[in-house]
Parts: C-alpha cells; structure tokens; sequence
C-alpha cells in the first residue's frame, strides 16, 4: 500500500480564535506550532435523543443526528477553536468520508495537515455513537491501517505534544518531540490487557502531565480513592490530573505542591462524545498560558461542559465566543454563589468584551456530501 501526501492549502501558522491565549508569551524565537498531535481520524455517526439504550430485535428512533470527524480529531479541533496553533499528523482514506474530514479539519478549522497524508485504497474508520441519559453507546469499524506510522520520525517543532500511551507500546516520536523541548501530555485508555502496570506505559516518562480518569487512575496505581491515586501518580509524572465524572476533577503538581479540586458545571447532556478530550485541550491551553493549576482545571471542565450540549465529538468543542457567552450569562444570573463565580474570574481578561467569529463554527451535520449552494 503506497501513501501520499496531500499538501496542505495554507500558509504558515493558522490562528481562527478571536482570542490568542498566548499572545503575552510570543515570541519571534517560538516553534512554529503550540501543540503537535498524532492519531486515527474517524468519522463519527452520532444519533441523540434516544429514550433509552437500543433493545435486541427492536428498531429504535433518534430525534437528533450529526457527522463529523472524530477520534483524534476531537482533541485538534478543541485545541484549534481555543486558538492554539495545532498541527495534526494522520491517516485519511480516499474515500468521501475522507475527504470531507480532511476538509473539514484543514480549511474549517484551520488545523495544519502538512504531517499528514492520504492513503490510496484505504477506507476511513467510521463510529456510529449512541447517546441516551447521559450515557453513549458506540459501534466501530474500519480496515487494517496503513503499515506507515502516520507520525513523522521527526515531528514538527511545537510547544506541546499529546500522546495517547499505549500499554506495550512505545512510540519513538514521543521522546523525540521531548528531546525538542515539547511539553508532553499524556492520556490513555482502558488497559484491555488487565494488567494496568504502569511499567508497561514506557513513554509516561517523557510526559510533563499524565490525564486518566478515576477508574484508569486507581487501577494503575492499587489505590481505592481517585485523589489518593492523583498522589500516587506523582512518583511517576509532575502533574497528575484525575477526572471524576459528574464531581469535576482533581490534580496535583509534584514541582510546586499545588492541588486542586474543582467541582463539575451541571449541565444538561445532549452528547457526551469528545468530552474527554475536549477536556485536555482546555488543561494543555491553561498550562501554555501559563495559569495556576486551579483555573487550569476550571477551564478544562468548563469546556467539556459546553461541549456536551452539542450534536457530534469534533464539532462539539466550544469555541471563545460560546465561552464568553457563559461567562456573560452566569454573571448576569441572580442568587448566584459568589465563591463559585469568582471560580471563574480569570476569564474576565480573556472575554472583556464582545467577540464574533470570523466565521460560525461549524456543527455536526445529519447527512454529508450536499453540494453548497453557488
């Protein structure tokens, strides 16, 4: 199987946020991008409005339905709206689904796709994800991938990479991109193997921040409690950042001592697909910025809040004008708790005053291949 490489149809670093959480800290000097990624583009069928899980031998009907890419494409998308230079290394088909995710990525979002490339003859992956109560159930397919790594041995200076860590698996750009001076965010999933040995995680050593959630998290380090494994995590990386489901999130930082423990935003789900990595990509823009690891934790739930209220994994990611929305409509609310408002109080400088998109964001669509009107 031969890969090509499509070039991409943009110029230099792209930035499509009206707001640049890093605009005080850069510099001529700075790598050409703020976060390097790498990963299974899908494309992601997602019915909603389910009134419950699908029964054996019945037909159930949605309400609501939407397509859009996913995979790794939900965490670049998230970081390309919070208006981080993200730069994208994948694998597409050369089929429709294909295309319509790379366009969507590249000139939607505006995501560098020069790392990546299209595969001849190969079809894309597709998720067709069913939301009920607040809960999702997911159907995959897709052929063997490409026998190329879709990551360059030597991947595109950044400030940041995010890793997906593999049980057994090492991946040599990892310590590549460290060696280059990237600041490595590390997530994982569920350890199918059962062993949930921390030893067989061997790239977690080039990782400035490890984010599992609080059953990955007590499995690979024995503990009973979420914060007592965030602890125990910290032997092993810097930052360790444990997420709890509906009670928020909880991290520590070994280097400065700091913890910190900030509650979930009620919300009413619509989908949950991507929340989780929506919620790494508002912590890794809170950490480039520079801020304390509370406001880092706050805004890295507070975009996965308003992630959930939309169709689709990608396109759900919220964006500064929906940010600065909520920041406007919360204060604007009577009886509002005063410590939970000053939670918040850092987005002030950042959604000062009015912001309209460029463009509207685009949302996750029921059907794809329209031809746009002329």
């Amino acid at each position: 199987m031969t890969a090509s490489t499509r070039k991409a149809r943009i110029e230099g670093p792209p930035c499509s946020s009206q707001v640049d959480p890093l605009a005080a800290l850069r510099t001529p000097d700075d790598p050409p991008w703020d976060v390097y990624l790498t990963g299974t583009v899908f494309l992601d069928i997602v019915f909603t409005g389910l009134g419950s899980a699908p029964v054996r031998g019945t037909e159930s009907w949605a309400r609501g339905m939407g397509s859009s890419p996913g995979g790794v494409a939900n965490m670049a998308t998230a970081l390309a709206r919070l208006g981080l230079r993200t730069s994208l290394a994948a694998a597409f088909g050369d089929d429709h689904y294909g295309e319509y995710c790379w366009d969507t990525l590249e000139q939607g979002e505006s995501i560098d796709l020069s790392p990546s490339r299209t595969v001849p003859g190969w079809h894309s992956p597709v998720t067709v994800s069913m939301a009920y109560d607040g809960e999702r159930t997911m159907v995959s397919h897709g052929h063997e991938p490409p026998p190329e790594e879709p990551a360059p041995h030597c991947p595109p200076r950044a400030r940041a990479a995010i890793a997906s860590l593999t049980p057994g698996r090492s991946a040599s750009w990892i310590a590549q991109a460290a060696r280059e001076g990237a600041r490595i965010f590390g997530d994982v999933g569920w350890d199918d193997t059962g062993a949930w040995d921390l030893a067989a995680l061997p790239d977690l050593r080039h990782c400035e921040a490890f984010l599992p959630n609080a059953a990955e998290a007590m499995r690979y380090t024995g503990t009973d409690c979420p914060r007592a494994a965030a602890h125990a995590l910290t032997e092993h990386v810097p930052v360790a950042v444990v997420t709890l489901g509906a009670e928020g999130a909880y991290a520590v930082d070994r280097r400065t001592g700091e913890t910190a423990s900030v509650p979930a935003i009620e919300v009413e789900a619509l989908d949950p697909t991507g929340a989780g990595d929506v919620f790494v990509a508002g912590f890794v823009t809170g950490t480039l910025a520079g801020w304390p690891l509370a406001d880092r934790l706050a805004f890295a739930g507070l975009t996965a809040a308003l992630s959930v209220q939309e169709f689709g994994g990608s396109l759900s990611a919220p964006g500064w004008t929906e940010i600065g929305a909520w920041w406007r409509r919360v204060r604007s609310v009577e009886g509002q708790d005063p410590s939970a408002l000053r939670r918040y109080e850092f987005l002030t400088g950042l959604v000062s005053g009015e912001l309209v998109r460029p463009w509207p964001l685009r949302r996750a669509v029921p059907t794809i291949g329209f031809r746009r009107s002329a």
